[in-house]
């Protein structure tokens, strides 16, 4: 697995919608936020377009504008504007190979997951599950967040996640493991199975997250994946945030859902970490080699460089 260049400053940063669009008056909004930072922009022409209102617009138009920021030579770095829907539509129209002679970093969540698991399985390449710039960076970038956006993006030879003040690293079971980080929001990942992007946990480590979902829900998911054989050769399990999941018995959440789905599975599981639909919202690079150790709560990303 590759891990991208580094942005460096006065980089050119490719501004997409590959799901859901925005506001003329957001997306500037977006540009200024990240101009602010000494970046050059390159904006996707989709941005504020509407297919059904909830995409932005027609999925070839999203999939080539991914391909030609992927081949600018110019643009240095793709972040996403935003998750929302229908990222799974603009697969078929992607080029893997353009995409995979030129890796860089590419920034979302949410949504944006159905294309980490194709980039990171089939492009070889690291991608980054943080901040996007609608969604975060405008209103929510604290100098906390923002140091660990880079910090994951830029990192030497190793990227260790540092809780948030007041979000310590929890332990639900404990452990050691590396492995290869895979996941994402938990329905997309749930989506993927049976896809050409069906995702891979063989002997990697898996990170999920999702928000606005009842308990049943997150059971149902976690059970699909469990039956489909996803927790059978696991490393370990990192649970991200669960923003605005809803219980009917207090403390019958997600991590106890997840401790009864691998039942006596000696594997660390680890929770807490802020990345995810909330705030703090703390970048993590996934397909990068990663290693859990419970005793030091500490949870490392190594770069290869």
């Amino acid at each position: 697995m590759v891990y991208p260049d580094k942005i460096k400053e006065g980089a050119t940063i490719g501004l997409v919608s590959t799901s859901s669009p925005i506001t003329a008056e957001r997306e500037e909004q977006c540009v200024k936020a990240i101009e602010e930072m000494g970046f050059k922009v390159k904006k996707a022409p989709n941005i504020t377009a509407s297919k059904g209102g909830y995409m932005a617009g027609e999925e070839s138009l999203r999939g080539e504008v991914l391909n030609s920021m992927f081949a600018d030579k110019d643009v240095d770095a793709i972040f996403c504007i935003r998750g929302g829907d229908g990222a799974n539509r603009i697969i078929d129209y992607l080029d893997l190979d353009v995409i995979r002679d030129n890796r860089k970093p590419f920034v979302g969540y949410s949504d944006v997951s159905s294309l980490h698991l194709l980039f990171n399985q089939k492009c070889d390449m690291v991608t980054f599950h943080g901040p996007m710039v609608s969604s975060n960076i405008v209103d929510n970038f604290t100098p906390e967040v923002r140091e660990a956006f880079f910090a994951a993006i830029n990192a030497d030879a190793e990227y260790i996640y540092k809780a948030p003040a007041g979000h310590e690293l929890k332990v639900a079971r404990e452990g050691k493991a590396e492995g290869v980080m895979t996941g994402g929001n938990l329905t997309v990942i749930c989506a993927s199975l049976g896809t050409p992007y069906d995702m891979d946990t063989d002997g990697k480590i898996l990170f999920i997250e999702e928000v606005g979902e009842h308990v049943g829900n997150l059971d149902r998911h976690v059970y699909q994946l469990r039956n489909a054989g996803k927790f059978d050769n696991i490393k370990g399990i990192v649970l991200g945030q669960f923003t605005d999941c809803r219980e009917d018995v207090p403390g019958y959440d997600m991590t106890r859902i997840i401790l009864d789905a691998i039942g006596d599975k000696d594997i660390p599981v680890i929770y807490n970490i802020q990345s995810g639909h909330d705030n703090p919202m703390i970048n993590i690079p996934l397909g990068a080699m990663t290693c859990i150790d419970t005793s030091k709560k500490e949870l490392r990303f190594m770069t290869g460089r």
